[in-house]
This record gives structure tokens, C-alpha cells and sequence, in this order.
């Protein structure tokens, strides 16, 4: 399987099972219409018709496609797999916790996916004692393993402080462990002692901005309706300013919706207030008949995005990239893109791990596949007092795959993709392997983008 697109002015073609991604020139991006894997010596007929340029041009280009195609960079055949690629991988030990800290929020972002904080399960932060008991069950369960990751995530993680710096002490107590920190905060509650604390200890810390003023203040008021962006911008210039001399990650991580679909200047803007790692994810939400309150479902309406959007955030993801060649020196999340098929193998096939090795866990203890199937009750795993964890689910969520979701056995970027976001699939689906079809569209654009990117770069580099 092939996939060919035109974009940053070169013509690109990735060929999807030998991760080959090459730029032709016009004559034999036209002829890829006629080869095929079995491509005879001489160009058929119709070709020498209908692609414009002379004879000898074409005959030229067509051998050259043959030689790729004899050295595996075109129409590789398809990789032979057991479906049930548990039974070659095995299952991963439990790496990674998603620690829900605080089921509360002092903002009120009006698609939080959470509920503007508590999941739906009331407001409540998670008291130490639960949060060390995680921290035994992840240890119990990376096995041999020792990089650990440990996510503190809300609602606000930033309203439970004292339980996040007990954690961290407490994880000292397993020195064969490695542990890596990651926090993800609105940065309301910031201050200049929890900026230097994040700093010292948080290997990663994600900070939550959707942009411009206006665009930010609409969509992440505080409860008393006034906007953030005046309260936390000043807060992340000084903790990114504060953070780049030590060489840790960071990122300014924002939601574009159906009232900014020129997301790119909102991309720009974070890049001049000073932020130089930066994404903007698209907004997922909750089908309109699922929601039982009028007043909620109008809000949904004026921000959800539909299909009928889609040209026109192809246009800006092009903007974006058009604008990143533009002297613009910042890393843009969503065209991160590794050519040489990385991370590994079964990272590409089954992604990001939710629900095998990675979980989240609520204040009360209780486990559940990843943060966005919390509360829902067919889905809880088991809770850390119990020592109890539902291997069934587990299984189910290993088992999911680009070769068991039958929407990507034809998708072309299905290894970069690995099959989607479990979460996004049922939200929309009802089902964990039915693909959510307007997320797949926008993932191929993304890597369209970043592949161009990347091309572009190397380019540049050689």
C-alpha cells in the first residue's frame, strides 16, 4: 500500500509497510497511478498517453519507480502477524499511573471532558494514603521494570499539593525504581514556591493556555465567569523562563474548537508570549443526544466540531507548517514525527498503552484504563486497597491493535497512528475498535504535515 500527496511544494509518497516516505519529481508521481507491485518492464500505453511529458521522460521516471520497487521502498508486501499480538509481546508490565489527585477545578472550561473537575463522581482531592497505596500497586506491577511514569492530573492537580509532594517523598522508599513526574495544571494556583518545587522535581509539566485572549477567556473562565489568560500567562512565562536552564521538558498544551478554527493564530500567539513547545489539540465532544440538558447541549452545538469543518482545518494544520518553515523556532506536538518507523514495533501497532500499562487512578483508590473512562463503571479495573486488578479488561485493552480494528486495515497511516484513541472510539462508536472516523481524518492530515515537515528539514540539513 501506497499513500502520495503534494505538499510544501514537493510531491511525497509513503509506502505504509516498509515505512519508506520519498519525494518524486512530477513525472513519476503521475506514473505511481499506473505501477503497482508486479510493474512490467515497459509503461503501459495509457500512461505514455496520459502523463504530461515526453516519451523518453516517462520511460525514464517508470524505470526508476521499478528499481524502487525492487528494493522494497515501494509497494512492500504486507507485515505477517498474528492479529493477537499478545501472544508474540506478551503483556507489558503496569509503567505508568495516571494519579487523579483533585476531582476539582477552579476553572470551568466549558468542554472539560471531566465534568469541569470531578468526573461526575463529586468534587473531591485524593488524600495521601491513597496516593501511596498507588504507588505500591504500580511498583508491585512493573515487575523488573524500572522507569516508572507517574501523571498528576485532575481537575487541578495544583488544589493538591501537599498529597503530590508526599508521593513524590514517599517514592524515594523504592530506590531500584526510576521515577519520572509529570503535572498538567491551569496554573491559576501557581505561585513562586510551587513553580520552583515543579521545577525541581517534575520531569515534564503540561500547562494548559488555548491561546489568544479572547479565544482562552471564552472557553476557561474561572466559577466567577471572569477569563484566565491575564492570571496565568505572566505565572507560565516565569515557569518556563525558570525551567529552560535545566533542560526539562515542557509544554503549553491548548484546545481549539469550533470558535477558532484559525487555531494557527493561536499557535503563533503562544510562540510570542514566549512558549517554544507548544500543541493544540481538537476538541472531542459528547454526542449531542447523550447529553440529557438543553442548556448543555446548545454550549456543545457552538463548539463541537462537524465533518463540514474538516477543509478548513486541513488549511490551517497547512498554515501551521507553511508558518513553522518561517524562521519560527518552536516544536509543534502534533508534527513530531520519527521517519525510521520508531518508537517500537509494538508501540506502533497498539499505541499508547491504556489500560495494560498504563492506568489512572481516582481519589477513592479505584483503577480504571486511562483518565476518560473514568466513572464509567464497566470499565473500573479493581481499587489499590483491594489489591484486585481486572485482568479481562486488561486483556481486552492489550488486545486492541491496527490488525483487530477493522477501519485501519486500509488506512495508510495506521503505524503512526496505532489504531487511535480508545476513549474517542467509544465516545463516538459505542465501541472500543470502531474507529472515530473525524479523529482519523485529522490524524492523516496531521501526519501529512509532519511528514512534509520533516522532508522539508532534511532537506535543508543535507
Amino acid at each position: 500500500m501506497i499513500h502520495k500527496f503534494s505538499l510544501l511544494d514537493r510531491n511525497i509518497v509513503v509506502d505504509v509497510e516498509s515505512g519508506a516516505v520519498l519525494t518524486l519529481d512530477p513525472t513519476a508521481f503521475a506514473l505511481l497511478d499506473y505501477a503497482s507491485a508486479e510493474m512490467p518492464e515497459n509503461p503501459p500505453e495509457e500512461a505514455l498517453s496520459a502523463v504530461d511529458a515526453s516519451e523518453s521522460e516517462i520511460r525514464e521516471s517508470w524505470n526508476e519507480l521499478r528499481e524502487m520497487v525492487s528494493e522494497g521502498l515501494l509497494f512492500a508486501p504486507a507485515q505477517e502477524l498474528d492479529p493477537d499480538i499478545t501472544k508474540v509481546m506478551g503483556f507489558a508490565p503496569v509503567k505508568a499511573l495516571c494519579l487523579h489527585v483533585a476531582h476539582d477545578c477552579n476553572l470551568r472550561c466549558k468542554y472539560c471532558f471531566a465534568s469541569t473537575g470531578d468526573f461526575g463522581t463529586g468534587r473531591k482531592l485524593m488524600p495521601p494514603e491513597v496516593a501511596k497505596k498507588a504507588i505500591d500497586f504500580v511498583v508491585k506491577r512493573s515487575g523488573k521494570r524500572q522507569n516508572i511514569e507517574i501523571d498528576f492530573f485532575g481537575g487541578e492537580p495544583l488544589l493538591a499539593m501537599d498529597t503530590v509532594k508526599e508521593t513524590i517523598e514517599y517514592c524515594k522508599n523504592f530506590p531500584e525504581k526510576n521515577f519520572r513526574f509529570t503535572i498538567t495544571t491551569n496554573g491559576v494556583a501557581l505561585d513562586d514556591e510551587t513553580i520552583d518545587y515543579i521545577n525541581e522535581h517534575m520531569s515534564n509539566v503540561v500547562l494548559s493556555l488555548d491561546g489568544r485572549k479572547p479565544i482562552n477567556d471564552e472557553m476557561r473562565p474561572a466559577p466567577n465567569g471572569k477569563g484566565s489568560f491575564d492570571v496565568i500567562v505572566p505565572k507560565f512565562q516565569k515557569l518556563v523562563k525558570d525551567r529552560k536552564p535545566t533542560g526539562k521538558d515542557y509544554y503549553v498544551r491548548g484546545t481549539f474548537t469550533k470558535k477558532n478554527l484559525d487555531f494557527a493564530d493561536d499557535v503563533i500567539e503562544m510562540y510570542n508570549l514566549g512558549f517554544d513547545q507548544l500543541s493544540i489539540e481538537p476538541v472531542v465532544a459528547d454526542k449531542l443526544e447523550n447529553i440529557p440538558s438543553e442548556e448543555n447541549r446548545k454550549i456543545v452545538e457552538e463548539y463541537a466540531l462537524t465533518e463540514a469543518d474538516l477543509p478548513t482545518i486541513y488549511r490551517e494544520y497547512e498554515r501551521l507548517v507553511e508558518e513553522m518553515l518561517k524562521n519560527r523556532d518552536f516544536n509543534f506536538f502534533h508534527f513530531n514525527i520519527d521517519l525510521e518507523q520508531g518508537p517500537c514495533v509494538i508501540k506502533r501497532l497498539r499505541g499508547c498503552g491504556a489500560g495494560f500499562e498504563y492506568v489512572a487512578i481516582t481519589p477513592e483508590g479505584d483503577i480504571y484504563p486511562c483518565h476518560q473512562f473514568v466513572g464509567k463503571p464497566e470499565y473500573l479495573m479493581g481499587n489499590v486497597f483491594t489489591d484486585g486488578f481486572d485482568t479481562k479488561i486488561a486483556e481486552q485493552f492489550g488486545r486492541l491493535n491496527v490488525y483487530t480494528r477493522p477501519d485501519c486495515a486500509d488506512c495508510w497511516a495506521k503505524y503512526y497512528c496505532s489504531g487511535g484513541c480508545n476513549a474517542a472510539n467509544l465516545a463516538a462508536n459505542g465501541a472500543l475498535d470502531k474507529a472515530y472516523k473525524m479523529g482519523c481524518d485529522l490524524e492523516r492530515k496531521r501526519v501529512e504535515c509532519a511528514i512534509a515537515l520533516k522532508v522539508r528539514e532534511m532537506e535543508e540539513d543535507a
